[in-house]
């Protein structure tokens, strides 16, 4: 069974090498694995209508060059508990650094993401937390570290648009021919 999932921080793709070269096949393989992601190499190969050793080889290829990132279940925390999402906003002391503060923050099993910013604050978190009392307590410990100086908290109302790729790989797949 093939899997696409969100990975953590520490296998993300560098931009310098993502691909621009996702044809139509591609995009279809990857649209069919995103809608039944249980879907075995088979199946594809049978609903696409190419070879099994087609199929094979472009998520090998996919998988080789980052675009697939991962096959395990895609895991909604609210449905562990976690119905608190915010993005934390981090100011650092700039001696210490990003890894540092990034390697404390992966400490943090609500510490979802965090990503390097530009603007006033250093890094941006989403985080989860079971209750308000609950985020009060994440984002304490969040900042019990000596190289974080401040905090901003904006906590999620509701998901408008849940996190997606697809228009990203029928963009990327525009006009490029299976082959």
């Amino acid at each position: 069974m093939v899997r696409l999932t969100n990975l953590a921080l520490d296998s993300a793709v560098p931009v310098s090498k993502l691909p621009s070269d996702i044809d139509t096949l591609d995009a279809r393989l990857l649209a069919l694995l995103e809608a039944e992601p249980r879907i075995g190499v088979l199946e594809c190969s049978r609903r696409l209508q190419v070879a099994r050793g087609t199929v094979q080889a472009r998520l090998d290829r996919l998988a080789e060059r980052g675009v697939i990132r991962g096959h395990g279940p895609d895991i909604d925390p609210a449905a562990l508990g976690y119905g608190v999402t915010a993005f934390v906003t981090l100011e650092i002391r700039q001696r210490y650094g990003h890894d540092p503060v990034a390697a404390h923050l992966a400490e943090i099993p609500e510490v979802l993401e965090a990503h390097t910013i530009t603007g006033s604050g250093d890094l941006l978190c989403r985080i989860v937390a079971r209750s308000n009392a609950d985020l009060q307590r994440v984002i304490d410990r969040v900042m019990n570290f000596e190289g974080i100086v401040r905090s901003s908290t904006i906590i999620a109302l509701a998901q408008q648009i849940p996190y997606r790729v697809m228009p990203l790989v029928r963009a990327s797949a525009g006009g490029r021919s299976d082959g």
